[in-house]
């Protein structure tokens, strides 16, 4: 017996949910490191700038990626463009903080 589709729909934007979520906590603890970062600039090493500019372009890769359902809410699509424009906001911070150790 299948599923009716309201359930299917249901448990994908549960998923869809979550995973915009993780996404958030990542953003979230990037973030923090990049803050952290330059507070204390000059201690980070080469492989932690480009590891954390590798993350960067992994989660914006990710956010874009991301199709947006038909059926999600206004508080779903809101969720994702605010995190779209936070993937802005995370490189140019990072830009910064590597400019300055950099000099």
């Amino acid at each position: 017996m299948s599923m009716p589709n309201n359930q299917i729909q249901g448990l994908v934007a549960e998923a869809w949910r979550t995973y915009l979520d993780s996404l958030q906590i990542a953003m979230d603890k990037l973030d923090k490191d990049i803050n952290e970062a330059e507070e204390t600039a000059g201690i980070y090493t080469d492989e932690w700038y480009k590891a954390t500019e590798y993350v960067i372009d992994e989660l914006a890769d990710s956010l874009f990626a991301i199709s947006e359902p038909c059926w999600a809410n206004s508080e779903d699509t809101k969720k994702l463009k605010k995190l779209k424009k936070r993937v802005y906001v995370l490189y140019a911070d990072y830009k910064g903080v590597y400019k300055a150790a950099s000099a």
